[in-house]
């Protein structure tokens, strides 16, 4: 069920053997990734069980989900970018269908990542899945 966007990621994963390669990939792709207008860094974006700073701005148009988000942490924002890549422009109603957990383990990231990091994509996950439930 994951987006083109998304396969895109795994594909280029399975060309990267080095996990530290595949961790810098994470890192361009946050890099790549517009940051968060500071007026939209407030708590009611901001995530919380985290180990860093990390605030997700859902945005719901047509019945179809986006959001955009940011970090204090550079591996952090690139995990943003990855769940942009698997949720940006599914159908609202299909958000809480993804099973996120699944999809990060295609590209071996539930291996690699600290427990505080594996906790924080869970919660950000978590918040996503909130918001589509909310709007579905």
């Amino acid at each position: 069920m994951a987006s083109p966007a998304f396969e895109e990621i795994v594909e280029d994963f399975e060309f990267l053997e080095d996990w530290e390669d595949r961790y810098r990939h994470v890192i361009d792709q946050g890099k790549a990734m517009a940051p968060l207008d500071d007026a939209l860094k407030v708590p009611a974006t901001k995530v919380h069980g985290c180990a860093s700073q990390v605030w997700l701005h859902p945005m719901i148009q047509g019945g179809i989900f986006r959001f955009d988000g940011d970090s204090d942490a550079m591996i952090v924002r690139g995990l943003i970018a990855v769940l942009r890549a698997l949720y940006n422009d599914l159908p609202v109603s299909d958000v809480p269908k993804v099973d996120a957990r699944a999809e990060m383990a295609r590209l071996g990231l539930n291996d690699h990542l600290s427990a505080q990091r594996s906790n924080g994509l869970r919660s950000m996950i978590e918040r996503i899945r909130e918001v589509a439930s909310e709007n579905a």
